[in-house]
């Protein structure tokens, strides 16, 4: 793992993810710290650290004073979390800053257009639709929504790799994103807001299927 000019914890951290999202790691793993650190090439230290965070964030639980285990999926527990994220994002948007909205709204769908169906890696798909939210939510200032909206999307993404190469969830994503979009360019801005909502509930109902 490169070494990078930020906190060693937080770079252990987004690995993990990575690698979880890839499927390196199945639901339920339990981590043997000391061959981890090896692999990372770091000291159990940091690795300790990053491991505490993703417990807080859901994405571990601990294993009963044995260390940490890759926490479970479940159906349910997705529902919740989609439940969760859709209410705080729809809390964001609604205390945004209107001319910050009216200002976006063109890029917002430009860039819902563009998405290809064709994207081949879950790990794009993924980041395409973290940063379009992300933008989405750019004109909120209530930082500490922000930062909880961010950690409990942290606990969703160990559902990325259950994701299959079908495109028709993409296009359909695409197709919901390009109507929040649209709702903003004509100022409607409860519009937007009901559209995100179904846009997390119809993304939770296709996702369904896929979780064991």
């Amino acid at each position: 793992m490169a070494i990078e000019r930020r906190p060693l914890r937080d770079q252990i951290r987004e690995e993990l993810m990575l690698r979880l999202e890839r499927g390196d790691f199945a639901a339920g793993t339990d981590i043997n710290e000391a061959v981890l650190a090896g692999e990372l090439g770091v000291s159990r230290t940091p690795l300790r650290e990053a491991l505490i965070t993703l417990a807080g964030e859901g994405v571990l639980e601990s294993n009963q004073g044995r260390g940490f285990r890759f926490a479970p999926v479940s159906r349910k527990e997705f529902r919740e979390l989609c439940a969760i994220v859709a209410a705080l994002e729809a809390l964001a948007l609604e205390s945004s800053d209107p001319a910050h909205l009216r200002e976006i709204a063109p890029e917002l769908l430009r860039l819902a257009r563009e998405f290809s169906v064709d994207v081949a890696a879950r790990q794009e798909i993924e980041r395409h639709d973290d940063e379009w939210h992300d933008l989405l939510l750019s004109g909120c200032g209530n930082e500490r929504l922000l930062d909880l909206i961010t950690s409990v999307k942290a606990g969703m993404r160990r559902y990325t790799h259950l994701m299959s190469g079908d495109g028709t969830p993409t296009a359909r994503a695409a197709e919901e994103h390009r109507r929040i979009a649209e709702r903003l360019l004509e100022d409607d801005l409860q519009g937007a807001v009901s559209a995100l909502r179904d846009n997390w509930v119809n993304g939770m109902e296709r996702m369904i299927p896929r979780i064991p």
